[in-house]
C-alpha cells in the first residue's frame, strides 16, 4: 500500500545534467562575483529559482515576468523596509509577509522572491541590491533557459506560450 501511495503522489524527475551544469555555472559566477559582500547567502533563493526553471519551466511562477519582476520587486520591498524600519529579523519578516501579499496581486509571484525580500534586512545588502544583484542574475537565468530550450531538442519550450 505504501509503495502504491508513493508512486501515485511523488513526482519522479530524471536528473537533467545540462540543467545541473547550467545551475552550477550561474551560482558559481554569483558566488565568485559577490563572495565578499554576502553572495554566499544568496545561493539558496537563486538555487530555488534555477531549480524551478529546470524542472517546471511551464508553470506560471517560472515565466520570465514572474522570475525577473517578482524577484526584483521582492528585493525592492525588502530594501524599502530595511531603509524605513532598520535592519534585523523583524524587518525581514515584515518584508517577506508584504512580498507574499503584494507579488500575487501584481501577478508576478515567484516563491524565491519572498526569500529575496528578506535579504536586505538580514544581509545589509545595500540600497541597489535589487538592481545590481537580483536583476542581472534573474535575467541571465531566464535568457539562458530560453536559449537552451531552443538549442536542445528534448527540452520544453521556454517561455511557455501565452
Amino acid at each position: 500500500m505504501l509503495g502504491r501511495m508513493l508512486r501515485s503522489r511523488c513526482t519522479l524527475h530524471r536528473p537533467d545534467m545540462l540543467g545541473c551544469l547550467r545551475m552550477a555555472v550561474l551560482l558559481g559566477s554569483l558566488n565568485w562575483l559577490d563572495f565578499r559582500d554576502g553572495g554566499l547567502f544568496l545561493i539558496p533563493p537563486f538555487a530555488a529559482t534555477v531549480t524551478i526553471l529546470v524542472h517546471q519551466p511551464n508553470v506560471p511562477i517560472a515565466q520570465p515576468i514572474a522570475v525577473v519582476f517578482g524577484s526584483v520587486f521582492g528585493a525592492a520591498i525588502g530594501t524599502v523596509f530595511s531603509v524605513l524600519l532598520g535592519l534585523g529579523p523583524g524587518t525581514a519578516l515584515l518584508a517577506a509577509l508584504t512580498a507574499m501579499i503584494i507579488l500575487p496581486l501584481l501577478r508576478v509571484f515567484h516563491p524565491p522572491a519572498v526569500a529575496l525580500a528578506m535579504c536586505p534586512a538580514l544581509l545589509h545588502s545595500g540600497t541597489w541590491f535589487a538592481i545590481q544583484v537580483v536583476l542581472p542574475f534573474t535575467l541571465s537565468a531566464v535568457i539562458s533557459r530560453a536559449a537552451l530550450s531552443r538549442l536542445i531538442r528534448n527540452w520544453p519550450r521556454y517561455p511557455a506560450p501565452f
